[in-house]
C-alpha cells in the first residue's frame, strides 16, 4: 500500500482479501511483481504488475527481486503486461456501489492482420467478461474501454516496423469478499491477451507472502 500503517490499522476485510489474493492461482507464463499502489483513489490500496514474456527470464524471488542475471543476457520480448489493482473504501463509493473495486490495465502487441479487425476492441472486452465468468468471479458495475493503439514510424525511425497494440482500462466491483479468483481471472486476461491458448492444467499458487 502506498500509506503506510501499524498492522493494527488494517481493517480486517482487507486483510481478508490480501490473504485470498496470496492463495489465487495464477498461470505460470505471468511474472508477478507488487508495486506502488496509487493512494488518492481509495484509503486501502494493493497493486500488482503482470508481464508474459517470450521467454523464459532470470529466477525470482519471493518479491520479485532478481537472484541472479546471465551477462549479456538478451532481455525477453513481452508479449502482454497488465496492472491488477484491488482498492479498499470501508466507507463505500458511490461509484462503486460497494467497499471494494478492481482496477486493470492490459496491453499487447498484436499481429498486423488481428490489429485491423474492426471488431477488436468488442473481442478485448469479451476476454474479460469470458475470464471473469469462467472464473466464478462474481462482479457488479463493469465498465471500462478497449483501444486499439497503431503507431507509425518516421524520419531516422522510418525503417523500424509499424504496429498495433491493444489496451484495455476497466474496473468492476466485486459481488463477495473472494477475491482471489478476480485476480486469477485476470491473469488469464493477461495470457489471452499474449496470444496464449487456455491451459488448465498449466497453474500454479502465487507464492505464499505478506501483501501489504
Amino acid at each position: 500500500m502506498t500509506n503506510e500503517r501499524p498492522a493494527a490499522a488494517t481493517p480486517p476485510a482487507f486483510a481478508k482479501a490480501l490473504d485470498e489474493l496470496s492463495r489465487a492461482t495464477v498461470r505460470k507464463e505471468l511474472q508477478f511483481t507488487e508495486i506502488p499502489a496509487p493512494g488518492r483513489l481509495a484509503p486501502f490500496a494493493l497493486a500488482l504488475s503482470g508481464d508474459v514474456l517470450e521467454h523464459a527470464g532470470p529466477s525470482h524471488g519471493r518479491l520479485g527481486k532478481e537472484m541472479g542475471r546471465t551477462p549479456f543476457l538478451q532481455p525477453a520480448e513481452q508479449l502482454a503486461t497488465g496492472r491488477f489493482i484491488l482498492l479498499y473504501d470501508p466507507a463505500g463509493q458511490q461509484l462503486w456501489n460497494g467497499k471494494f473495486r478492481i482496477v486493470t490495465y492490459i496491453r499487447a502487441r498484436l499481429e498486423n492482420d488481428m490489429g485491423q479487425d474492426s471488431m477488436l476492441a468488442s473481442v478485448a472486452w469479451s476476454w474479460l467478461e469470458d475470464a471473469l465468468c469462467e472464473r466464478g468471479a462474481a462482479y457488479h458495475s463493469a465498465g471500462g474501454t478497449a483501444t486499439r493503439v497503431i503507431s507509425e514510424s518516421f524520419g531516422n525511425m522510418a525503417g523500424e516496423q509499424d504496429h498495433i497494440d491493444i489496451e484495455l482500462r476497466a474496473s468492476w466491483s466485486p459481488e463477495s469478499e473472494d477475491l482471489g479468483v478476480h485476480l486469477s481471472a485476470w491473469a488469464d486476461m493477461v495470457c489471452t491477451f499474449a496470444g496464449l491458448p487456455p491451459l488448465p492444467e498449466g497453474v500454479q499458487q502465487l507464492p505464499r507472502r505478506r501483501l501489504s
